[in-house]
């Protein structure tokens, strides 16, 4: 590879060498120094803001990770980066060198990171693609907010084993969709004394702006993980991190760097074909009639057209799930409704484009979600087939804009009518860092009886100074036979500081407010809720990295009878260390109003009236950079009528070897109530063996004692070419009962096996 230019070794054009030649245009927008004059590549203010040049290449770079180009010699290096965690404002503790370059097609982003201990000491154990467990690793992370509107941005992070995660951020972590997946590649390295990476992304995965001068912010992460350190191309305040994780300063894009230099190819076709075939053997013996190794098979098409360089539209036909990973099960002791996160690839791509009234803690808060895709193809425990759907999704101007379209078949044994839906999401950015916007949803057959349902809303988030945001919405729906008391409202002031943090909010949500393409936890409730924070850093003990103690009130009245249902008073004690483990005792005091009889488990009745009630929990988390890892917690006290126990272990793992770990997680409870005593147990363990960054096995076994389930849910996954994968599937439900061994223990409930494979063409 050689540069583009005349001279020497290098010569860039006189809009990216010179800033008094930068276009007034672009000069208006910048928001940081004035570009670097070259050779100089990055230029930083006393504010420490940094402005970038990246430099063209005339060739494409050859990715092998191992930076010995001529050019990484002549081109001047991206250093000094400074830690946010654990000590603000210092510089990092290894050294980090980046270049940014570019070419007709793809844009680069080299780094060679110092780190002086030995390899033994890196923590680097995992290569599965976008795994939690990958953000737990030492890594390499760029951030490109395209647009510059210093909101949004797109995120690339890649691990010393190969291990690589893409991300994308909407309105600085309000929401982070780590299921969007893009088409781009990396490669890894070592050297004595570190180890390199260089990614290449092409332009045809990006959205940016149709203009002839790019613009873009840039933000450049260095992640330590032993250190629970994370270093930064630009400043940032500690409380950014949300919670000292090391991941999240990432998100607060307004504080990311800006990019200048880059030259983007022409408009071309930009479209993207995948045509998708499957073939199975599936089992059902509660099926009317019961299927035995009945053999099926299908095809089926995605298409994507950038209509615009910011504005994508998509369409499948015959959408299959097959390939999904089953839900993880969960115990709910409650009266309400439980949330399962969406994994259907189809729905999870563009996601922030269509979230409604997302920000700090607004999930916390349980104001629901009008948009929730699980709403479409799925009814009960039946998967309803999807014939064919369009979504419009990108950036017009100052509007985040999001459309989509789905038509479902009937399917008699789940109650299904053929339905369409229709979704349509507005988005304008106000201010320097503020959202308001619209949202309209339409069920054209209603799940309560003739008709259709429909629901409008209205929402703003806005963010003042670093911490203080405010967040707003109002919403109705519109049910056929379900007129009046169908509206909901929310208000919530939140200042998140790193030294305080207090919280407050209203949620009304009417008895008849029925979003039938979204969820709702918990409906016809007044909540009123509010909490504090203190977490001092003391500098006196070492061993400690942040104390927190906070205390919280939700009081929570019927929305039509305003009678007291909930009061929930909680207080936390916290101590973070510096090796991340974190110890956590809380304390909650309950008082539940029931206005007719709950069953809580099979057999086991409370009868109505008011329950008061109080538990305390002790946990202790151990960081999860470490081989082994997880939560063990244990609670104990009183619990409606009676009292209970819960021991449990979550987000458990254990590091066989970097590519073969296991990952179990259980919760135990013990109930004794005057109207029964019961007991509940859910085990889960999955197991991972990792071929390549692009090729892994993973074993889901769970069993559940309150449904005498046994589950098994095996994948393997290969993306043979990137964007391009083949899925191999086998799956398995069984009935158990210890105390029935004349059936053998186990008796099939379902089975399937399946294999899929699609196929990527760009044009």
């Amino acid at each position: 590879m050689r540069l583009v230019g005349a001279g020497c070794c290098l010569l860039l054009s006189a809009t990216a060498a010179s800033p008094q030649l930068v276009s007034e245009t672009l000069a208006s927008r910048l928001q940081g120094p004035a570009p670097p004059i070259a050779p100089e590549v990055v230029a930083r203010d006393p504010d420490g803001r940094a402005t970038v040049r990246a430099t063209r290449v005339s060739d494409p770079l050859e990715l092998d990770g191992r930076l010995d180009e001529p050019f990484y010699d002549s081109v001047q290096f991206i250093t000094d980066f400074v830690q946010q965690l654990p000590d603000e404002g210092a510089a990092g503790s290894e050294r980090t060198e980046a270049w940014i370059f570019f070419d007709d097609d793809n844009i680069y982003i080299s780094a060679r990171c110092y780190d002086r201990a030995p390899t033994s000491q890196w923590v680097a154990n995992e290569m599965r693609r976008d795994v939690i467990q990958l953000r737990n690793n030492d890594s390499f992370s760029v951030m490109l907010d395209a647009f510059y509107d210093r909101r949004n941005g797109l995120a690339f992070l890649v691990t010393p084993l190969g291990g690589f995660s893409d991300f994308a951020i909407t309105n600085e972590g309000g929401s982070v969709n780590t299921d969007w997946n893009a088409i781009w590649d990396s490669r890894t390295g070592r050297f004595d004394g570190g180890w390199t990476v260089e990614m290449r992304i092409p332009f045809k995965s990006l959205r940016y702006r149709p203009t002839e001068e790019q613009l873009w912010g840039i933000q450049l992460r260095r992640i330590i993980r032993r250190r629970t350190e994370a270093s930064y191309l630009t400043a940032l305040p500690i409380s950014a991190a949300r919670g000292n994780s090391v991941i999240a300063g990432l998100w607060r894009v307004s504080g990311a760097g800006s990019l200048v230099g880059l030259e983007v190819p022409s408009e071309s076709l930009n479209l993207e074909i995948k045509p998708y075939a499957i073939g199975g053997v599936t089992t059902d013996v509660n099926a009317t009639p019961p299927t035995r190794n009945e053999s099926d098979g299908d095809v089926g098409l995605d298409v994507k057209y950038g209509i615009t360089r910011n504005l994508t539209a998509d369409v499948t036909f015959n959408t299959d799930f097959a390939q999904v990973e089953v839900d993880e099960q969960q115990v709910n002791l409650t009266r309400f409704n439980l949330f399962f996160p969406e994994k259907r690839e189809f729905f999870l791509e563009g996601r922030g484009n269509f979230d409604f009234a997302r920000g700090t803690n607004a999930r916390g808060a349980g104001i629901p979600t009008l948009f929730f895709s699980r709403r479409i193809g799925l009814q009960g425990a039946d998967v309803v087939p999807l014939q064919a759907g369009g979504r419009l999704t990108g950036k017009v101007g100052a509007f985040d804009v999001g459309a989509l379209n789905i038509q479902t078949d009937d399917l008699f044994r789940a109650g299904a009518e053929s339905t369409n839906f229709t979704v349509v999401r507005v988005k304008r950015d106000v201010l320097r860092r503020s959202t308001i916007g619209g949202i309209f949803t339409n069920r054209s057959v209603s799940l309560a009886g003739d008709g259709s349902n429909q629901v409008y809303g209205l929402d703003g988030r806005f963010a003042f100074f670093d911490n203080l945001n405010v967040l707003a919405y109002a919403a109705r729906t519109q049910t056929t036979g379900r007129d009046g008391q169908d509206g909901s409202y929310f208000g919530q002031l939140n200042y998140a500081g790193d030294r305080y943090g207090l919280d407050a909010g209203h949620l009304i949500i009417e008895d008849n407010f029925l979003p039938e393409v979204g969820f709702v936890r918990r409906g016809n409730m007044r909540r009123s809720s509010a909490s504090g924070r203190f977490s001092p850093r003391p500098r006196s003990i070492d061993w400690i990295r942040q104390l927190t103690m906070s205390a919280s009130l939700d009081y929570i009245l019927a929305a039509d009878t305003r009678l007291l249902e909930t009061r929930t008073r909680d207080a936390v004690f916290e101590i973070q260390l510096e090796n991340s483990d974190r110890l956590r005792l809380d304390g909650t005091d309950n008082y539940e109003l029931l206005v007719e009889p709950f069953q809580i488990a099979p057999g086991v009745f409370l009868p109505i009236g008011g329950y008061g009630f109080r538990d305390v929990g002790l946990s202790y988390a151990f960081g999860q950079q470490r081989p082994v890892s997880g939560t063990v917690s244990v609670r104990h006290g009183q619990f409606w009528s009676g009292d209970h126990t819960v021991v449990a272990i979550r987000q458990g793992r254990l590091e066989v070897t970097p590519q073969l770990s296991v990952e179990p997680s259980a919760s135990l409870n013990w109930v004794d109530l005057p109207q029964g005593d019961f007991t509940t147990h859910l085990g889960r363990v999955r197991v991972n063996y990792t071929v390549s960054p692009r090729m892994f096995f993973s074993g889901l076994l769970q069993y559940n004692s309150s449904a005498d389930i046994f589950s098994t849910n095996v994948r393997l996954r290969w993306e043979y070419s990137p964007g391009s994968e083949l899925f191999v599937v086998y799956t398995e439900d069984r009935d158990t009962d210890l105390l029935m061994p004349v059936r053998g223990g186990t008796a099939l409930r379902n089975r399937g096996f399946v294999v899929k494979i699609n196929r990527l063409f760009r044009f």
